[in-house]
């Protein structure tokens, strides 16, 4: 069942699940992937050597930020069903606010899998399509996305992106995606965590759009945080 988290309830939710995964296990570094690397850091743990590698689409606004990062040992820009990444060269992907702004998003999550070792972790988050502002997003005009960015959205956050939202960037999508994959599923929640909880201006548009529809696309969350995990055994579907 999902349910909704404080943005620093969800960091802490991420950290503990990288602790019990490395838990038990040798000492040893663990390789990150980092796809969607315009927005979060990769996560630092006391004790847990980390190696993070980015990952994103060839944009202006996100090869800016990347250049001026200096926790990601490397990073490629491009298409991301093609980028080169290294097969199960990961044992964690970081996969923040990517799935809502590409085309071919079930694609692209396929190739980033493919570079996850067994019984490593996805760390999702993924604007909702079935949100309001997930709605608001998608049928709001480019020009004025562009004009709203600045003073709807914390400066330094490049954007505005693409809104694409194809189906899998929502809870359904994402559990008939994981199912058909053989993956499990671990945690599942709802946070709110962009413009329509750090301005009002945001806030009172999603509210309106949410009584526009009935609740049919609510106010209460923008996104969906899940933490899936990548079989182990040699039974499961490989990929």
């Amino acid at each position: 069942m999902s349910e909704v988290r404080s943005v620093a309830q969800r960091g802490d939710l991420f950290g503990q699940r990288v602790r019990e995964h490395v838990a038990g296990q040798p000492m040893r570094r663990l390789d990150v992937l980092v796809a969607g690397c315009a927005h979060d850091e990769p996560l630092v743990l006391e004790h847990i050597e980390t190696r993070a590698t980015g990952a994103d689409e060839d944009h202006p606004a996100i090869r800016r930020v990347l250049e001026e990062r200096a926790d990601l040992v490397t990073w490629s820009l491009g298409d991301l069903r093609s980028v080169p990444l290294p097969p199960r060269g990961f044992d964690i992907i970081q996969l923040s606010f990517l799935l809502e702004r590409v085309r071919h998003a079930e694609l692209v999550l396929d190739r980033l899998l493919q570079s996850l070792r067994p019984g490593g972790l996805v760390l999702l988050r993924v604007r909702d399509r079935r949100s309001a502002y997930g709605l608001l997003d998608r049928l709001t005009p480019g020009w004025l996305r562009r004009l709203l960015w600045r003073g709807l959205v914390r400066p330094g956050v490049p954007g505005p992106l693409p809104a694409v939202y194809e189906p899998l960037a929502s809870s359904d999508g994402l559990h008939a995606f994981c199912l058909s994959r053989g993956l499990m599923i671990t945690d599942d929640e709802r946070n709110l965590s962009g413009p329509a909880r750090s301005r009002r201006i945001g806030a009172a548009a999603v509210a309106l759009v949410s009584k526009l529809t009935s609740g049919y696309f609510p106010a209460s969350h923008d996104e969906i945080t899940m933490v899936i995990r990548k079989p182990q055994h040699h039974f499961a579907r490989r990929l």
